[in-house]
């Protein structure tokens, strides 16, 4: 019998009960990371692979291809993995406003949701050498001379992107004349702020801990509604600033899969979710467990692409 025609079978007696669901992971996956390494999809692809592979992956290989917010990694994905049972691919409310602003030939709704994994929300940090130690002073300056403020952070799109236009507006600046450098990855970002080439800096804490931690950056707000937990900086509410908005992160299998083949990828991704070393990815990177998988998952990926549309005309980003 053919592996792929054995594969196949498999994932079928699997998804009605004639096969343990354990046995579905002994495969080889291909994990697409549509970002440069160091980054939130590189970090949350990489210790889902862990998971994967303690839950009872033969392997697990990975593929970085970084660029507009996940789009160029998107379309070579799109296109070289169409078919294929055993393909992943890291997304979240990044890539969807990517594609908003984008518009890319290939869109998301051409793969095949799987689950979402976590939330995180998103830390604002200064350089240590910055002239600025508060958050109020990076807005008093905003507000005399917006263009003066570079933000670094994802791509045009990202979350922090989204979170430094709502912060403008809400201090009184209008969002399109913020001065916003988007990176490809997040080891880029993280080298501009390190090195003093942007004003302030924004992306998941677990990107900027260990840069915390060494006192080589300094935190000064979370877009979180309340404090994150383990992590002693305040909100922008709490710095009368009415912001709130979180990351999350998900995979994708390839287009045009079968029904049986999804179900056989979503359980062995459900069962990643249940192992050691994801218990321990989550606690170590400050990620909010928030799996959701089958229609659930579709109608919530619907809902944020409206939301988020909505968000982004209203900041006067498209």
């Amino acid at each position: 019998m053919r592996r792929d025609t054995f594969l196949k079978s498999m994932a079928a007696l699997a998804v009605t009960g004639g096969l343990p669901l354990s046995a579905l992971a002994a495969t080889n996956l291909k994990m697409m990371i549509p970002a440069n390494p160091g980054g939130g999809w590189d970090g949350t692809g990489r210790a889902l692979g862990n998971a994967l592979r303690e839950a009872g992956a033969d392997s697990v290989s990975y593929e970085n291809k970084g660029g507009a917010a996940g789009v160029i990694g998107l379309a070579q994905f799109y296109n070289a993995s169409k078919g294929d049972p055993n393909a992943l691919m890291v997304m979240g409310a990044v890539m969807l406003g990517g594609i908003i602003t984008g518009k890319p030939p290939v869109s998301i709704t051409q793969l095949t949701p799987i689950a979402r994994l976590t939330t995180e929300y998103n830390v604002f940090v200064l350089p240590a050498n910055s002239p600025f130690k508060t958050l109020a002073e990076v807005v008093a300056q905003l507000k005399k001379d917006p263009g003066s403020i570079k933000w670094g952070g994802g791509s045009r799109g990202s979350t922090e992107h989204i979170a430094a236009a709502q912060i403008a507006q809400a201090v009184g600046v209008p969002a399109a004349q913020i001065n916003y450098v988007p990176f490809r990855g997040g080891g880029e970002a993280t080298a501009a702020i390190l090195g003093g080439n942007v004003t302030i800096g924004g992306s998941g804490y677990s990107e900027f801990q260990q840069y915390i931690e060494s006192g080589k950056m300094k935190p000064i707000a979370v877009t979180s509604g309340q404090r994150l937990k383990g992590i002693n900086v305040p909100t922008l509410k709490e710095q009368g600033i009415d912001v709130e908005i979180g990351n999350w992160r998900g995979v994708f299998g390839a287009a045009d899969i079968t029904a049986a083949q999804r179900d056989a990828l979503t359980q062995t991704v459900v069962n990643a979710t249940k192992t050691k070393s994801w218990a321990q990815a989550l606690e170590k990177n400050g990620w909010t467990p928030a799996l959701l998988t089958g229609k659930a998952f579709d109608e919530f990926v619907e809902r944020d692409f409206a939301a988020l549309r909505a968000t982004m005309v209203r900041a006067g980003m498209i």
